[in-house]
């Protein structure tokens, strides 16, 4: 049986990947974009397209890439941002195609794809339904700072590079709020799932 594939978004900080740890508790499969996105721009067409735009000194001397620099430069500026998601997301859209039809057959009863840039990059086209996690600002604030080691500037420019809450809301088949208990939050995600679940084979 082809599984369901779940995309699941949401702005930084707001607890994406606590839930995306929870559904893969849950007997889901993730994939993760961000490690796709890792491997995306070690492609040579791609790191040559991010040197090109955003500067040669992004490739240390031993041919590695340094992400922290290439983050800096590019959620900087919107524009910028933009044209880093232009030059990325082809190269892992194709492999996140690859990986969906791998895992649709497999043991799992559902396929998360676990994808910040899920509406943005068109990967919702790939899903079933959609799942937002949301959180406050000054929450997800705290945590960015906190997760990443950076000041409040820096943590407040990543959240400004980013979409507010109601863009992920207004798209998403389901949304969840990322400051949820967490004593309460594997119940939560548990629920979620099985109305998920349920929808997909009422489908049928």
């Amino acid at each position: 049986m082809i599984k369901p594939v779940i995309g699941l978004t949401g702005p930084t900080g707001a607890g994406k990947s606590t839930v995306a740890s929870v559904f893969q508790k849950l007997g889901c499969a993730v994939i993760d974009a961000d490690l796709l996105a890792r491997e995306a721009v070690q492609n040579a067409e791609c790191l040559a397209e991010l040197k090109e735009e955003f500067g040669a000194d992004l490739v240390n001397a031993d041919g590695r890439l340094d992400r922290r620099l290439l983050a800096k430069r590019a959620f900087a500026d919107p524009a910028k941002t933009l044209r880093l998601n232009q030059i990325t997301h082809p190269v892992i859209l194709k492999e996140t195609v690859r990986r969906i039809q791998e895992l649709q057959s497999g043991d799992s009863v559902a396929v998360i794809l676990d994808a910040p840039l899920l509406f943005e990059s068109g990967a919702d086209s790939l899903c079933d339904t959609s799942v937002a996690v949301t959180a406050p600002a000054e929450s997800r604030l705290k945590r960015i700072m906190n997760r990443d080691g950076l000041s409040e500037e820096a943590a407040k420019e990543r959240m400004s590079a980013q979409n507010p809450n109601e863009f992920y809301e207004k798209r998403a088949g389901h949304v969840f709020s990322g400051s949820i208990g967490y004593d309460i939050l594997e119940a939560s995600v548990s629920c979620l799932l099985k109305q998920i679940l349920g929808e997909e084979n009422e489908a049928l």
